[in-house]
């Protein structure tokens, strides 16, 4: 247990996004070098933290400023359970009480979704000094790492491209081509480190699917067959987002993916952006870090996917 500093703790509300907002950017600014993380972003990730937000969020105080800012999200349901967290580089003691707290909920959430352990996820960057000395003294490794990557677009530089032989496009503006994009990448995920299967109504919820723009979320089918979907997001302030990507497994190799890709960087130059994003595993099985980079997308920064495994709530106190 770390020594903690006096603090004020107390649940989030909707009503504290913009000083989280600012919490967060300021955060940003010292550890990846940018500060672009919108209101409504952290809106959407407060949502997600469920009915339950009372107890699945904390700020923390010193005095009157926040300087520490937590969330947990369980999304599938099971014993994986995610955490986000940001501390101000003068107060990780605060901060250091947020992880704990956070891990003690996470540990109820797992006994409540009857698993034997809480698996918690945790993304930072390496550059962190949270990461560099609070979370492994806590017992926390890092099992993975991820980029953010970026690329410049321009309506003069990135035209609709043309459709490799056999392939047509549509996007997914009825409510049964929604469903299949939830089939296509659980199908496309599935051997993907750490995927988890989930219902569709979990993934409607998770991707926020009832503000979603889905004439940004695109279909490809190879000569009749439904293999491939983007989902896109315009609601970053600084770029448009490619939050989701997949092709099945027998479609790979076919071009479909670079196409996918190719049509997003089109329209969201279209609709006035200047920068495309997207987040990727470096050590993704299916070579998708070439793909992208081989399209020109660069690193904006990296994060490292931390994980401590805990016993559910009351395991251990019946173990003892």
């Amino acid at each position: 247990m770390i020594v903690q500093q006096q603090c004020t703790v107390r649940a989030a509300t909707l009503e504290d996004a913009q000083p989280i907002a600012d919490l967060v950017n300021a955060v940003d600014l010292v550890e990846i070098g940018a500060a672009e993380y919108s209101l409504d972003e952290v809106r959407e990730d407060l949502r997600a933290t469920g009915a339950d937000i009372a107890r699945n969020s904390w700020l923390a105080f010193d005095g009157d400023q926040l300087v520490s800012y937590g969330a947990l999200w369980n999304e599938y349901g099971n014993e994986r359970i995610d955490i986000d967290h940001y501390v101000r580089a003068d107060a990780h003691p605060a901060g250091a009480r947020l992880i704990d707290l956070m891990t003690a909920r996470a540990a109820e959430v797992a006994a409540e979704n009857g698993a034997d352990e809480a698996v918690i996820h945790l993304h930072l960057p390496p550059g962190s000094a949270m990461a560099g000395a609070v979370l492994p003294a806590l017992g926390w490794t890092v099992v993975r790492r991820h980029h953010v990557l970026k690329r410049p677009v321009s309506v003069a530089a990135d035209p609709v491209p043309a459709a490799p032989s056999g392939v047509s496009l549509r996007t997914a503006k009825s409510e049964a081509d929604h469903r299949i994009v939830y089939e296509l990448l659980q199908d496309a995920f599935s051997a993907h480190f750490d995927h988890h299967p989930e219902s569709y109504d979990g993934w409607r919820q998770r991707t926020g699917a009832d503000e979603l723009d889905w004439s940004l979320v695109w279909i490809a089918t190879l000569d009749g067959t439904d293999i491939g979907a983007l989902l896109g997001r315009n609601n970053r302030e600084t770029m448009g987002w490619v939050r989701s990507i997949g092709v099945l497994a027998a479609a790979r190799g076919r071009g479909i993916g670079t196409f996918l890709l190719r049509i997003a960087y089109a329209e969201f130059a279209r609709r006035g952006r200047d920068t495309v994003g997207l987040g990727v595993d470096t050590q993704n099985a299916t070579g998708a870090l070439r793909l992208y980079e081989g399209l020109g997308m660069t690193l904006h920064f990296a994060a490292d996917n931390w994980e401590i495994r805990v016993p559910a709530a009351g395991l251990a106190e019946q173990a003892g």
